[in-house]
C-alpha cells in the first residue's frame, strides 16, 4: 500500500478534520492535480521531457526552483533504482517524496510550546498586510475554546488602526486587550505581561509592528521587546510566530529569510492559503528556511485557522489524482 492510500484510509476515518484542507486547497488542487493528470496521460513512459514538464508544473505551484530541483533529482534516482517505467506508476512516488521533502527525517511538532509555570507568551511578527492581527484574533479564539484565559497586547503602536483592529477582535471574542496609544511598544508589552502574571492569564498574544524596510530599527525593537519579556518571564517568549500571506508566493519566502536574520522564529503561520492556486509555498518555505509551518488560514471565519497537518495537506492536494 502506497503512502497516499494510507492517507486516504486515515482521513476516511476523520473526515471532519480533513474537510477544511479539502475546501481550502481547492484552487491549488484544481490547478496542480489536473496538470499532473494530463502529464501522466501525455507520457506513457518516463523520459527527460516528462521531468522537464513536471518541473514547470511544480514551479507554477510556487514550490520554488531549488526545492523543485532537489525534488525531481530524488524522483530520478527512485525511477532508476526501482526501475519505474510508467508515468502512472510514478504518481504514488511523487506523493511519497513530497511528504519526505517536508518532513526531512525530523520530528515535527506543531503544538504551541506551553509554559508550565505562569502564562505562555506568543509573539507575532510579520510585515504589514499579511493578516497578523486577524491571525492573533483567530488563534486567541481557538485557545479560548480550549478553556484558556487569553490576553491580547497591542504592541503595534505605530500603524494607524492597528490597536483598533485588535480591540475589535477583543470585543468579538470577549478577551481583554492591553493598549496604550502612541506609547513605546516595550512599555505596552511590559504592562501586558505584568497583568497576565498578576491576574493568572494562561496565554498572552503580542502584536508587533511590521516594518521590514529598515532591518536595523526592527531588529533593535525586537531585541528590546524580547529583553523586556524575558526579564519578566524567564524563557519567554515561548513562541515567536512569523505570519506570511500565502498569496504573495516567493515574496513570502524572502520575508521569512529576512526575519530569520534578525530574530529567532519558532514557527510560521501561512494565511490565505485558500485564496491561492499556489499552495506549494508550504513545501518551499519549510525547505528554504527550515522553519515548520504551525498554522494555516483556510478561510475567513474565526474557526478557519487550523493547526498545520502535512498529511491532511497532501491529501487535500492530491485528492482528485486519477
Amino acid at each position: 500500500m502506497g503512502l497516499f492510500d494510507k492517507f486516504k484510509n486515515v482521513f476516511n476515518k476523520k473526515e471532519q478534520e480533513v474537510e477544511a484542507y479539502d475546501k481550502g486547497l481547492e484552487k491549488t488542487r484544481k490547478e496542480f492535480t489536473s496538470k499532473l493528470n494530463l502529464l501522466t496521460m501525455k507520457y506513457s513512459r518516463i523520459d527527460e521531457s516528462y521531468f522537464e514538464e513536471l518541473e514547470d508544473i511544480l514551479i507554477t505551484a510556487d514550490i520554488g526552483i531549488n526545492t523543485v530541483m532537489e525534488f525531481t533529482d530524488r524522483l530520478r534516482k527512485r525511477v532508476k533504482q526501482e526501475n519505474i517505467l510508467s508515468a502512472s506508476d510514478l504518481k504514488e512516488i511523487i506523493v511519497d517524496e513530497m511528504f519526505i521533502i517536508y518532513v526531512q527525517n525530523q520530528i515535527l511538532v506543531n503544538k504551541i510550546n506551553e509554559n508550565k509555570e505562569g502564562p505562555t507568551v506568543i509573539l507575532f511578527i510579520g510585515v504589514n498586510g499579511v493578516g497578523k492581527t486577524t491571525t492573533i484574533g483567530k488563534l486567541a479564539y481557538k485557545m479560548q475554546q480550549e478553556g484558556k484565559r487569553v490576553l491580547l497586547v497591542a504592541g503595534d503602536t505605530f500603524r494607524a488602526g492597528a490597536t483598533e483592529q485588535l480591540d475589535e477582535w477583543g470585543s468579538r471574542i470577549h478577551v481583554p486587550v492591553v493598549k496604550k496609544e502612541g506609547a513605546d511598544p516595550a512599555s505596552v508589552i511590559y504592562d501586558g505581561i505584568q497583568k497576565a502574571k498578576e491576574e493568572n492569564f494562561d496565554v498572552v498574544f503580542i502584536d508587533t509592528a511590521g516594518r521590514l524596510q529598515n532591518k536595523v530599527n526592527l531588529m533593535n525593537e525586537l531585541e528590546k521587546i524580547n529583553k523586556v519579556i524575558g526579564n519578566l518571564l524567564p524563557g519567554a517568549p515561548h513562541e515567536t510566530l512569523l505570519v506570511i500571506d500565502a498569496t504573495t508566493g516567493q515574496n513570502g519566502i524572502s520575508q521569512a529569510k529576512s526575519f530569520k536574520e534578525i530574530t529567532n522564529i519558532t514557527g510560521i503561520v501561512l494565511t490565505k492559503l485558500d485564496g491561492t492556486a499556489k499552495g506549494g509555498i508550504v513545501l518551499a518555505i519549510k525547505d528554504s528556511v527550515g522553519i515548520p509551518v504551525k498554522f494555516v488560514g483556510l478561510g475567513e471565519q474565526k474557526e478557519d485557522l487550523k493547526v498545520f497537518d502535512i498529511e491532511a495537506f497532501i491529501y487535500g492536494l492530491f485528492k482528485e489524482m486519477e
